[in-house]
């Protein structure tokens, strides 16, 4: 029969790439972790990796389909230890959230200040990244839950909407534009343009453009959302954002102007999502069910923030 401590070191091991390290990961002995993966491969009838000596372990074809279902097993056996736990002292335990990278900035502290101190035996850990970085994650189970944007997604994820936000134009005070009430994307077109190369912000800018009509002139490409702002802000050029800090000023502290676009404008939803077909641990519904009540307060100073209402749904 499976044991779930040769799963665990099996997983370990893969993870780890080596028995010493998976045993560091596990605080036990290497011997432990040889002799659990080893009858994990008899009960199996298969092996799961290819020994390497002095150059680690590498998954067999048979290990790299056991992986997944093995981190599985192991999330299902901690949301079961999780669950008697919250029976009987409490939530508590540490949890994986993951956050898309522009946005992590503006929402992740004080989700993991308040969660933390709503939840003392809670610890909270985050992967961050872009969509395809938290796609992954997700999937070979390094987090739980995580916070998107909808939109470029590959995996038939599970998601919940939380608030809607629209693009705006940002510009510096200087530039002819920035006294606008509105622009549309013919306008900012005429003007050199700063993109933010980050899948899929840098599609979902080009995206709305081609829906217009135009095609923007690309002055300079960069994956950092803060040297874009400063960028922008010595009137180098103009951008589209999605997400909006606190004060509109670069990392420099020279000021920006936001504008809004003008016409119709598809809205960009902010969602929860998580791995498809996994039951979520009670941590995660705990995270979940804070993030439904915080993230609208703290979106709220943005007018172009709109709360939407939506259960569970897949993509």
């Amino acid at each position: 029969m499976l044991n779930l401590r040769q799963v665990e070191a099996f997983v370990a091991a893969a993870e780890a790439g080596s028995m010493t390290a998976a045993a560091e990961r596990l605080h036990v002995s290497q011997s432990a972790v040889s002799l659990a993966v080893a009858g994990l491969e008899r009960t199996l009838g298969t092996s799961l990796f290819v020994r390497h000596r002095g150059r680690g372990l590498t998954p067999t074809a048979a290990g790299r389909d056991l992986l997944l279902p093995a981190r599985h097993l192991m999330a299902d056996a901690d949301a079961l230890l999780s669950q008697a736990d919250v029976i009987g002292r409490g939530l508590s335990g540490r949890l994986t959230v993951g956050c898309f990278g522009t946005g992590a900035p503006l929402v992740l502290p004080a989700l993991m200040e308040t969660f933390e101190r709503r939840y003392p035996g809670m610890t909270l850990d985050f992967v961050e990244g872009a969509t395809d970085v938290l796609e992954a994650a997700l999937v070979d189970g390094r987090c739980e839950i995580a916070l998107m944007y909808d939109v470029g997604l590959h995996v038939a994820l599970e998601r919940e909407p939380l608030y809607s936000t629209v693009p705006y134009a940002l510009l510096a005070p200087e530039h002819p534009l920035a006294s606008s009430a509105s622009v549309t994307l013919a306008e900012l077109a005429a003007h050199d343009f700063i993109a933010l190369d980050v899948p899929p912000v840098h599609e979902h800018q080009l995206g709305l453009f081609a829906h217009a009509g135009v095609t923007p002139h690309i002055r300079y490409r960069t994956s950092s959302y803060e040297l874009l702002r400063s960028l922008v802000a010595r009137n180098l050029g103009v951008t589209l954002l999605i997400s909006r800090p606190y004060g509109d000023v670069s990392y420099e502290g020279r000021p920006l102007v936001a504008v809004p676009l003008g016409g119709d404008v598809k809205t960009v939803d902010v969602i929860l999502a998580r791995p498809p077909g996994v039951r979520p641990t009670q941590r995660a519904q705990a995270f979940a069910a804070h993030c439904r009540e915080l993230l609208p307060e703290l979106s709220s100073y943005d007018k172009s923030l709109v709360p939407v209402a939506g259960s569970l749904r897949r993509s």
